[in-house]
């Protein structure tokens, strides 16, 4: 990583989510990355507390937001793009293939007639190996699906930013029974992550602890290689798929899924206000599959 280039985390403990902000020192620009709007699913209000811990950070650094990114739309949190962008500017950004999970869940959640799965809620999709700068910074969009058809890893400087796609060695990987989402898929992304050099730096969007230490979210090509309980090197793609599959039937749906992606899909939108002026979300009864509490 050259000197020019920072990178500050965010951690929520609330949804266990790790946001950041890559910034050019030279230029000072910056993009944020998986940002978080907190909500309560008790009450169902949204508060800005992670938002704006990032909000204060670019503040004090003196950063100017060229791009506001997503990894892809998230099932475990609401999105904090829009109110991030609404202050400081931006461009909101996701991979093309977002079309596709706009179109799922428009499905789901019978979405009004306007919204249209099209990917224009957001500034820019990105295409495959498409590169574009922060500042003087160099980034490239990968296309890693699997966990959703829409995931995309972002490549900048010796680092990677590689969203839900893989773990901490010692958590492993993205689950893949999302509608869209495919295991076989997933193990080709991940081989794709984990032929880039050794050295290159990993960046999560998520840590699960085991208690044994604190959240963690930096690590590199080697340690997942060498480490992943998953995936390591030696794990072929059958041997992954039947694991996978086989853990993603004893995993319980995300306690925030059905709030978060109809959100998320908007770009970090809350729905349109109705007649009465209040925003609604929509949960959609006995629509997504569920574990069977007898297995």
């Amino acid at each position: 990583m050259s000197p020019s280039t920072c990178v500050q985390a965010f951690f929520d403990t609330g949804t266990s989510t790790v946001s950041y902000v890559l910034s050019d020192r030279a230029t000072r620009r910056a993009a944020v990355i998986d940002s978080v709007l907190d909500y309560d699913f008790k009450s169902g209000h949204t508060h800005t507390g992670s938002a704006d811990r990032i909000l204060a950070y670019l503040g004090e650094q003196g950063l100017t937001v060229d791009w506001i990114l997503e990894t892809h739309a998230h099932a475990d949190h609401l999105s904090a793009a829009r109110y991030l962008k609404e202050r400081v500017g931006g461009r909101i950004a996701i991979g093309e293939h977002i079309r596709q999970v706009q179109q799922i869940f428009k499905t789901i959640y019978n979405l009004e007639r306007e919204f249209l799965p099209d990917g224009s809620q957001f500034d820019h999709l990105f295409t495959e190996g498409e590169v574009f700068r922060v500042g003087q910074l160099e980034v490239q969009a990968m296309l890693v699906p699997g966990h959703t058809p829409a995931d995309m890893a972002y490549r900048v400087d010796g680092m990677v930013f590689v969203g839900d796609t893989l773990f901490m060695p010692d958590v492993g990987t993205a689950r893949a029974d999302f509608p869209g989402g495919s295991a076989h898929i997933l193990y080709r992304s991940i081989r794709r992550l984990l032929a880039l050099p050794p050295e290159t730096v990993m960046y999560v969007c998520h840590d699960y602890p085991p208690k044994t230490r604190t959240a963690q979210w930096q690590t590199s090509v080697a340690e997942q290689r060498i480490g992943n309980i998953h995936v390591h090197d030696g794990i072929d793609e059958a041997t992954f798929v039947a694991m996978r599959t086989a853990r993603d039937a004893t995993l319980d749906v995300p306690t925030l899924i059905l709030p978060s992606i109809q959100v998320n899909v908007r770009a970090g939108q809350l729905p349109p206000p109705e007649a009465n002026g209040v925003r609604y979300l929509k949960i959609p009864l006995n629509a997504l599959p569920v574990r069977d509490p007898a297995v």
